[in-house]
């Protein structure tokens, strides 16, 4: 009798301690990458439905220490550009994100050319954006509306996409350029979302956050962020996209 009472005990400790999980949000890490002298990973965090709370790439201290500046910018040698995925367990539609660090930065000339990240938010996987290489498929672009209102096509970039930028965001109104929130196309299709940081921003802001300005249609259901974070703790710097929406698609 007494060693059923302890299986009974132990059972339903068991049972207990698997509720107790089901109720708790949930972190799924990337492994570590390594970005000069420091560390790199994405995080995406769900609570306990499973619904998104935030994407994220981490980098840690020495990584934000040891990038190389004042070099001409190639962002896409294997030191400067990381391919980092993000869990299949997101609850969102992103799949990796690129990492580009600019050691000059790159144009247009006075406004982007200081030394900056590019975090781009794939919603398309590695090896199809590994081969976005069509000239014909780089220039094409999606209907407007699943663009925000202000948004202008810039020039396309092979194994990356076309880009889009906001025509009222700050720098390009001559004041100097601290962050900004661009969006990517390939094939006539948005597949990323891109907040473009410079480093001085990233080391010297402990807390920022800005929205993210929406389409009024999006190609593909799932949630969408609609803000975007920066957070420095602990030795590390988090880049976020937050505020997560359901989105059906039109």
């Amino acid at each position: 009798m007494k060693k059923f009472l302890v299986l009974l005990v132990a059972a339903s400790s068991s049972i207990f301690a698997c509720d107790k999980d089901k109720n708790k949000d949930k972190e799924y890490k990337s492994d570590e990458a390594t970005l000069h002298s420091g560390k790199v990973w994405t995080s995406a965090k769900v609570d306990k439905d499973g619904k998104p709370q935030s994407v994220s790439i981490i980098l840690n201290d020495a990584a934000l220490n040891s990038v190389p500046l004042g070099q001409p910018s190639d962002h896409m040698s294997p030191q400067n550009n990381l391919l980092i995925p993000v869990s299949d367990k997101s609850g969102t539609p992103f799949k990796f994100i690129m990492l580009n660090w600019n050691s000059s930065g790159h144009e247009p000339e006075h406004v982007y050319t200081v030394p900056h990240f590019d975090f781009h938010f794939y919603t398309s996987n590695q090896n199809e954006v590994m081969n976005y290489m069509d000239e014909g498929k780089l220039a094409a672009e999606p209907a407007a509306d699943y663009f925000p209102s202000s948004y202008v096509s810039g020039a396309p970039v092979p194994m990356m996409g076309k880009h889009y930028i906001d025509v009222n965001t700050p720098e390009l109104h001559g004041q100097n350029f601290t962050q900004t929130f661009l969006f990517g196309s390939y094939d006539s299709k948005v597949v990323f979302w891109e907040p473009m940081i410079t480093l001085d921003f990233l080391k010297n802001t402990n807390q920022f956050e800005r929205p993210i300005a929406q389409p009024a249609k999006y190609q593909q259901a799932g949630f969408y962020p609609t803000k975007m974070q920066v957070s420095r703790h602990d030795g590390v710097t988090e880049i976020s996209l937050t505020d997560f929406v359901s989105r059906q698609a039109s």
